[in-house]
């Protein structure tokens, strides 16, 4: 009992010493445990907040919902649709409207460079097959944008709501949520292996058939410049001129195997996720974060992971 009332203050104190050395920047952030969500370090974790293309986690989900239910094949050719220019006048990929790239491949250019013609084009194709499945009179990237927010609910993301698939800043208003919201949501998300591979990918190339019948690749580089450092996997940066500076990162270790009286074994997967929002040094507050996040969870371990 006494070992682990030490480990309780070492723990308190750990929290404690926490927010100063890493919190200076950031207007919000969130240590988690991967597997049941539990904070293990936060600074306003239920501050509403603009998220920008973190935003594009919710519409990969929705789009791997919609694959799985449908049981279409990733490999088909979506159409980039009219009007797209407006959407991203940046554009480093170079779609244009016509143009077929593979569902795939379109989730990898919106999940490993943050491409916001992407996202809208997925959005358009998945919400046209809703619409006509629900012979809704609804546009279909609103359509999509529904199936976004009935996923925030279904994950109980009460303080989300998503305006557009790529997160881009709104004229009057921009999609907001929070950085415990986004805790859900990178969890869900990364029980998926097929989203997992996608953000790990530090680069892939992608092509996309022209309206003339040429084909052209375009090397992908991924946005996430820690991929690879302290065993970080993922998972997504987001940037806007409200939102700031914005990522979300997960690491793990090997699972933890406990060896039971009856000579079966209890094995934890050890996952962390680290929310940053509002930052102006996303990747470096990122990795301090994560390090402080392997301390604490180290203690919360010790003390048998108590979920309150």
């Amino acid at each position: 009992m006494h070992h682990r009332f030490a480990a309780f203050i070492l723990l308190t104190c750990l929290l404690t010493y926490a927010h100063p050395a890493c919190a200076q920047e950031a207007t919000a952030f969130a240590i988690a445990d991967a597997t049941t969500g539990h904070l293990l370090d936060s600074r306003k974790p239920d501050k509403k907040l603009p998220i920008a293309s973190l935003t594009k986690i919710a519409t990969a989900l929705v789009v791997l919902d919609w694959l799985d239910v449908t049981k279409q094949n990733p490999g088909n050719l979506a159409t980039i649709p009219a009007g797209v220019n407006a959407i991203d006048s940046a554009n480093p990929i170079g779609f244009q409207p016509g143009d077929q790239v593979s569902l795939r491949d379109l989730l990898y250019a919106m999940l490993i460079q943050s491409d916001n013609i992407a996202a809208y084009s997925l959005a358009e194709y998945v919400g046209r097959d809703l619409q006509r499945s629900t012979q809704s009179g609804s546009k279909p990237v609103d359509l999509f944008i529904g199936q976004m927010n009935a996923l925030a609910r279904n994950l109980e993301m009460n303080h989300t709501v998503f305006l557009n698939p790529h997160g881009l800043d709104a004229v009057r208003e921009s999609p907001y949520s929070t950085a415990r919201d986004l805790v859900k949501l990178t969890g869900a998300a990364l029980k998926r292996s097929s989203f997992r591979f996608y953000v790990s990918q530090k680069e892939r190339r992608i092509a996309r058939r022209l309206p003339s019948g040429k084909t052209t690749e375009y090397n992908l580089v991924n946005t996430n410049e820690l991929l690879g450092i302290n065993a970080i996997d993922g998972v997504k940066t987001g940037k806007s001129a409200r939102a700031g500076e914005c990522v979300i990162i997960s690491a793990a270790r090997p699972p933890e195997s406990v060896k039971n009286p009856d000579n079966s074994y209890t094995v934890t997967p050890r996952r962390l996720i680290v929310v940053v929002l509002g930052s102006t040094d996303r990747f470096n507050e990122a990795k301090r974060l994560l390090d402080i996040g392997w301390n604490l969870y180290d203690q919360w371990a010790a003390l048998g992971r108590p979920l309150k």
